[in-house]
């Protein structure tokens, strides 16, 4: 005869909650290097700014000390934050606080 044994499964389920992604700002910070036209034109090269949108940042950062140039997932905010430090620009890359 063979082996009758059932098996139970625990009477307590598992779950695992997934935490929302926090999301991550790409900052540019005023530098007494680089002209105002070319700011502009890197936001317009590396972002796709249009040149409204363009200089509205750069006069931010220029009046403010910083402007938050965009918002999103941590991998693409440190990629912008690379190609703006590659064109010179003094990018940095902050969260904002919820994990």
């Amino acid at each position: 005869m063979g082996d009758t044994k059932t098996h139970t499964l625990p009477s307590h389920q598992v779950t695992a909650q997934l935490q929302p992604e926090s999301v991550w700002r790409v900052v540019v910070l005023n530098d007494p290097v680089n002209l105002m036209s070319y700011v502009v034109m890197i936001f317009k090269k590396v972002l796709g700014f249009d040149e409204t949108t363009a200089r509205r940042h750069m006069l931010e950062v220029h009046e403010q000390g910083r402007s938050v140039v965009w918002s999103g997932l941590r991998e693409k905010a440190e990629a912008y934050t690379f190609t703006l430090q590659q064109w010179h620009l003094s990018a940095i890359l902050e969260s904002d606080g919820a994990v």
